[in-house]
C-alpha cells in the first residue's frame, strides 16, 4: 500500500504546477524507481490507485497507460498491471537534457575518448576513407553568426559520428549522436558566451590519425583534448 506521506501535498507550489494525471505519473513512477514496487510485481489495482492518489480512476487509467508507452508497466488483460522496468527511458533522457550545459560536455568527453578508443581497434578500411574525406571537408570554424556556420557545424558533426561509426558500437552511437543533437540545440547558450575555445583542425587530424594508427590510447588522449578547454571554458 502507498503510504499517505508519499501523496502530493497541495501547498507544495512544485506539483501545483502538474496536471491531476502528471502528478499521477510523477507519483507512480517514484514508487518503482525507489523499488517500493519491484519489478516482476502487480501494483495496486485501479480503483485503489485511484483512492490512494485522490484522483479519478480515469485519471489514473491514463497514468498507466503514459507508463506503459514508456515500458515502465505492463497491463496484463484479466491480471493486473506489472512492473515492467524501474528506468523511464523518457524521464531519464529528459532529466539529462535538464543538467548544465558543462555537465553535457563533460559527460560527452567520456563518451569521445571511448568512441575514438574502440574506433581505432575497430576501424575498418572504408571507416578510415569517410572519415578522411569528412575531416577535409570540415575546415576550420567561420565566426559565429556568419552565413557559413551553421553548415560548418553541419560538417564538423558528420565528422564526429563518423568516428561513433567507425567504433561498431551501436548503443554507443545512438548514445553519442542524442549528445551531438542536444549541444546543437544549445549554440547560442554556447557561441553566445564570446569566450569560447573551438577546437581546430589539427587537433581533430590528430585525433584521426590515432585512429589510423590503430593507436587507441593516443586516440582516446587527442579525444580527450578536443574538449579539454571547452569544459575549463565551461566550468569557469
Amino acid at each position: 500500500m502507498i503510504e499517505k506521506s508519499i501523496l502530493p501535498e497541495p501547498q507544495c507550489p512544485q506539483v501545483a504546477r502538474l496536471s491531476l494525471v502528471d502528478s499521477a505519473i510523477v507519483i507512480i513512477r517514484s514508487q518503482v524507481e525507489s523499488g517500493a514496487w519491484k519489478v516482476g510485481e502487480r501494483i495496486p489495482k485501479e480503483d485503489e490507485l485511484a483512492e490512494m492518489l485522490r484522483v479519478g480512476r480515469n485519471t489514473v487509467r491514463e497514468a498507466v497507460r503514459v507508463l506503459s508507452h514508456a515500458n515502465m508497466l505492463e497491463v496484463r488483460q484479466g491480471d493486473g498491471t506489472y512492473v515492467r522496468s524501474n528506468v523511464d527511458p523518457g524521464e531519464m533522457l529528459r532529466r539529462v537534457d535538464r543538467a548544465s550545459l558543462h555537465d553535457h560536455f563533460e559527460l560527452r568527453a567520456t563518451l569521445e575518448t571511448d568512441v575514438a578508443r574502440l574506433a581505432a581497434t575497430r576501424r575498418t578500411k572504408a571507416d578510415i576513407e569517410d572519415m578522411t574525406r569528412l575531416l577535409d571537408e570540415r575546415g576550420e570554424i567561420p565566426p559565429y553568426g556568419s552565413t557559413d556556420f551553421n553548415a560548418f557545424v553541419a560538417r564538423d558533426l558528420a565528422f564526429h559520428l563518423a568516428i561513433a561509426r567507425a567504433a561498431h558500437n551501436a548503443a554507443m552511437e545512438e548514445l553519442y549522436g542524442y549528445f551531438l543533437k542536444y549541444e546543437q540545440q544549445h549554440l547560442d547558450a554556447y557561441f553566445g558566451r564570446g569566450d569560447v575555445i573551438e577546437p581546430n583542425g589539427p587537433a581533430h587530424a590528430r585525433v584521426l590519425e590515432a585512429i589510423i594508427a590503430r593507436n587507441p590510447v593516443r586516440a582516446a588522449r587527442a579525444a580527450r583534448a578536443i574538449l579539454a578547454p571547452v569544459i575549463k571554458t565551461l566550468k569557469g
